[in-house]
């Protein structure tokens, strides 16, 4: 062993016994690492630069200074080469700095190479695993290194950081100034004015729900959900809209439709033959395709501020949105009352090498060959991915989370595993 790691180890052990024990069983030997150098010099990790090379210390008080500079407490997510913490321990009024490994790994590497002593002995410092914890903190800053290279067992906070790190990025399209939203809120005025409110719905169902997304998933359960539509009694159906002619491809009517977007259309909810189905919607939805529904109509809200103008207007009651229709389909279900729901094609990845049910690649937005993230499994391997199913599935997380009076049940093993939820016990393959 290496005099840095010697001293380094020291420290952990002595402030850290259990987290020193975990260090110790990670096989750094597993990590690709090169030196990299320009006018200074970092580590590359599979080919990531864990730092600049050039200037590391004006990279780290960079970085530190798009922290809050009056807060007592920061939580840094990535442990790199140990510059990050050096630049905001140097602030006065830092009280406490949570440290938190993203990659087991590769900082027992660091360890053996560089000496971490200064910033490990600091009392100031706490050190833990990303993922000891099941929610992340705020403030933060996060490597971008780090979250590439963020091991299986910190993938799920990793998710967490780079949802919240896009959070404007992503708001950016629903700007309630944007000629084309602003107009589409005009059109609907109308129809919003005179449908009924989703409220209605709330408290009218206290059995199970079976919510039913559009992953691939769904393509495994085609004909049992045709089996059990056909029992008296029955769980409630709720699809999201582009399941909707997946299930009625297959003889599956819907008891409830729910669509929030404003490039549905009648593709993906044709009018023929929805008789008898309600459909809860949000007033981006294409309002010809609302007017040409055979169906009971709901609308509802968002907590977007796009609607805030037209929620003072006429007043409607809100269903949670978290960046995908399955939000509101959930939340639909738990305001009605239910007691048990179970997901279908609530896969937030592309299992089976396909991204819908029902559609062809391409069709719904995401093809297959652009997925470049991973998120884990219900076997506990990497499935592929984009960025924005995995900030959905964060959001889906959270809402399970709080409401723990309803049990959730997934019904794939294929898809991303659903932290929250229980593998159905008749209907996971």
């Amino acid at each position: 062993m290496s005099d840095s790691f010697e001293r380094n180890a020291a420290v952990i052990q002595r402030r850290w016994p259990a987290l020193y024990a975990r260090l110790m069983a990670e096989d750094s030997g597993t990590v690709q690492a090169d030196l990299v150098e320009g006018q200074g010099s970092t580590l590359s990790i599979a080919g990531i630069q864990l730092t600049s090379r050039h200037d590391r210390t004006r990279e780290a008080l960079l970085q530190a200074d798009s922290l809050p500079a009056g807060d007592a407490v920061v939580h840094l997510y990535g442990t790199g080469l140990g510059d990050l913490q050096g630049a905001v321990l140097q602030r006065p009024n830092l009280e406490r700095v949570y440290v938190y490994i993203l990659n087991g790994a590769v900082f027992a590497l660091v360890l053996q190479l560089l000496d971490q002593t200064t910033w490990l002995d600091d009392p100031r410092v706490e050190l833990l695993y990303a993922a000891d914890l099941p929610e992340i903190r705020l403030p933060f800053f996060a490597l971008p290194s780090e979250l590439v290279l963020a091991d299986d067992f910190n993938a799920k906070i990793r998710d967490r950081l780079i949802s919240e790190t896009h959070l404007v990025f992503n708001n950016r399209e629903f700007n309630p100034d944007e000629p084309e939203i602003a107009e589409r809120l005009a059109a609907s005025a109308d129809l919003v004015r005179n449908d009924t409110d989703v409220a209605e719905l709330f408290g009218t169902h206290s059995g199970e729900v079976f919510v039913i997304a559009t992953g691939p998933s769904l393509e495994k359960h085609f004909d049992n959900l045709r089996a059990i539509a056909g029992q008296v009694p029955r769980p409630l159906f709720i699809c999201v809209d582009t399941a909707y002619r997946p299930l009625r491809d297959h003889g599956i009517r819907p008891d409830l439709v729910v669509s929030i977007d404003q490039r549905i259309s009648e593709r993906h909810l044709p009018a023929q033959g929805s008789e008898g189905i309600r459909l809860v919607y949000m007033p981006l939805v294409d309002p010809q395709l609302l007017m040409a529904w055979q169906g009971e109509r709901y609308v509802g809200y968002s907590a977007s501020p796009i609607y805030a103008h037209m929620r003072e207007q006429l007043p409607k009651s809100s269903l949670y949105v978290g960046g995908s229709v399955i939000h509101p389909a959930v939340d639909l279900a738990v305001k009605m009352g239910a007691s048990r729901i179970t997901l279908f094609g609530a896969d937030f990845a592309f299992p089976m090498n396909k991204t819908h049910a029902g559609w062809q690649d391409g069709d719904l937005g995401p093809q297959l060959g652009a997925a470049r993230h991973w998120v884990l499994d219900g076997h506990g391997q990497r499935v592929k991915t984009q960025l924005n199913f995995r900030s959905y599935l964060c959001e889906l997380e959270r809402y399970i989370a709080g409401n723990p009076q309803v049990r959730f049940f997934n019904t794939s093993r294929d898809g991303a595993l659903i932290v929250g939820t229980t593998f159905h016990p008749e209907l996971t393959p």
